[in-house]
């Protein structure tokens, strides 16, 4: 699926229930604060994603995969000229516009984390990576995890930040930051390779179900790639499928040309 455009349903917030507004700095004058209720399982995306910019060629992208259905509607949000979100473990969409309003608005990641945390009573369920157009980048792991959520983890390079949760282990996010880091090409290009080396390093460790990657551009209205894979046995390689098979601006001559396959093995399951 490819669209020039995207806007979060309306249903979103109610598929997340009520949550804790944060503080007025991002959310504006004294809104009505409602605990999120802990246990909604429907709200608890485990998974992982990068969330990256170019400051250079002014273009911010994420990329997401998990076993949680359509993940890339409900995790990531970016804007050319702000920045980017992952609201990931549990989630809340609703956070994404107000965020990067505060980004575009010169708010630093780390101050825009303090406000959306500071009165949040589910914070240590949160996993949340924010990073602005200068490449500035927040993140916060759900440290109150329950055992099915862990391996955690997040790591921060040049203008980049992945993390993850429910994940295989600590080979997930390394490999993302290794093959972000290591391939050549566009924004889109390193972020695809990212969400494909967590993948091969085990991803999600229940399997596989959802990917999706979303880039924004300067001076191009609205979202400028979206790419999902809603529900699939193997969602992150017929993502990179896809990719490989698309013709968009967003990729570069060095982007891959044939489909990236899978690695005949997969990591052991713990079963879980």
């Amino acid at each position: 699926m490819l669209v020039v455009r995207r806007i979060m349903p309306p249903l979103a917030a109610v598929l997340i229930g009520a949550v804790t507004v944060a503080s007025a700095a991002v959310f504006g004058a004294d809104p009505p604060a409602v605990p999120a209720p802990v246990d909604d399982a429907s709200r608890v995306s485990a998974t992982f994603s990068i969330v990256a910019v170019d400051p250079e060629a002014g273009v911010v992208g994420a990329a997401v995969a998990s076993r949680y259905p359509a993940v890339g509607t409900v995790v990531p949000y970016v804007r050319a000229g702000a920045g980017g979100i992952c609201t990931q473990h549990n989630h809340v969409p609703a956070w994404g516009g107000p965020v990067l309003d505060a980004l575009a608005g010169g708010t630093p990641p780390d101050r825009v984390l303090a406000d959306l945390l500071r009165d949040d009573p589910a914070r240590e369920l949160r996993q949340l990576a924010i990073i602005d157009m200068q490449g500035r980048a927040a993140v916060h792991n759900p440290t109150a995890a329950p055992d099915r959520s862990r391996y955690w983890a997040a790591l921060t390079g040049r203008f980049y930040c992945c993390q993850g949760n429910t994940l295989a282990g600590r080979a997930v996010v390394t490999e993302m930051a290794r093959g972000y880091e290591d391939t050549a090409g566009s924004l889109a290009d390193r972020l695809m390779a990212a969400l494909v080396a967590g993948e091969n390093a085990g991803g999600d460790h229940r399997g596989k179900l959802a990917a999706g990657i979303v880039i924004a551009k300067q001076g191009v209205d609205g979202i400028w790639l979206e790419l999902r894979v809603d529900e699939s046995a193997d969602a992150v390689h017929e993502l990179a499928r896809k990719y490989a098979a698309l013709k968009h601006d967003a990729k570069s001559a060095a982007a891959p040309t044939t489909p990236q396959p899978a690695p005949p093995d997969g990591p052991p399951s713990d079963g879980r």
